[in-house]
């Protein structure tokens, strides 16, 4: 995720591969997002709030098949830590959980990840409650590093009419999509600064028609 001012930070992209019980459906071009995220950090200097950003490629079929096999491919493009944020130095983050909404009209079955770098020692993992599948690293990642959000595919069943919409998750700072620790330097020595983000605006990525 870049910051609106300055670097980037953690996040997210999203792509769809519709199937049958046998056969896939043709895949969609590409669309591209940029992705902005409010995000409100609680220091013992006060609220800092900033803006981040992330790029996304997203795919999408037309259509699949009442009770058939969708794909759902999350590959987020490489980012940045920032350095600094709101004048306090960057140290590193840690503890990223980025949201994703299992999507009306579909079923989630399981989750695949592969891919990503420089994320800290610890593979990342997927953790699914409800409709939001969570992508969760351990970092720790430092400020102004380079980093790169593993891939995360999630294989759903679809419904039987309507439409699958995909969106990331996250309505405000009290139900964020993005949350994780970041440890700042200050006048008064390191300190830690947890941070809520969501994404606003929330667009559509995806529509694909069941039938």
């Amino acid at each position: 995720m870049k910051p609106v001012l300055g670097g980037r930070c953690a996040a997210t992209a999203v792509a769809f591969l519709a199937a049958t019980a046998f056969t896939l459906a043709p895949q969609a071009p590409a669309a591209a997002f940029d992705i902005n995220f409010a995000c409100s950090g609680s220091s013992p200097l006060g609220e800092q709030q900033f803006g981040l950003r992330q790029g996304a490629d997203v795919t999408a079929p037309a259509t699949v098949a009442p009770g058939g096999a969708l794909d759902v491919v999350f590959d987020p493009g490489p980012n940045k830590v920032p350095a600094e944020v709101n004048g306090h130095t960057v140290k590193r983050i840690e503890g990223v959980d980025l949201k994703i909404q299992i999507p009306p009209n579909s079923r989630f079955v399981s989750a695949d990840l592969g891919g990503g770098s420089g994320l800290g020692p610890n593979p990342p993992a997927m953790r699914v409650a409800g409709d939001i599948a969570t992508l969760h690293l351990d970092g720790p990642i430092a400020g102004g590093s380079q980093f790169e959000l593993p891939t995360v595919t999630m294989h759903l069943t679809a419904g039987q009419s309507g439409a699958i919409e995909t969106r990331l998750h996250g309505t405000g700072y009290g139900d964020p999509g993005l949350a994780f620790t970041a440890v700042a330097a200050s006048i008064i020595g390191e300190v830690t600064v947890p941070s809520r983000c969501f994404p606003k605006p929330n667009p559509v990525l995806t529509t694909t028609k069941i039938g």
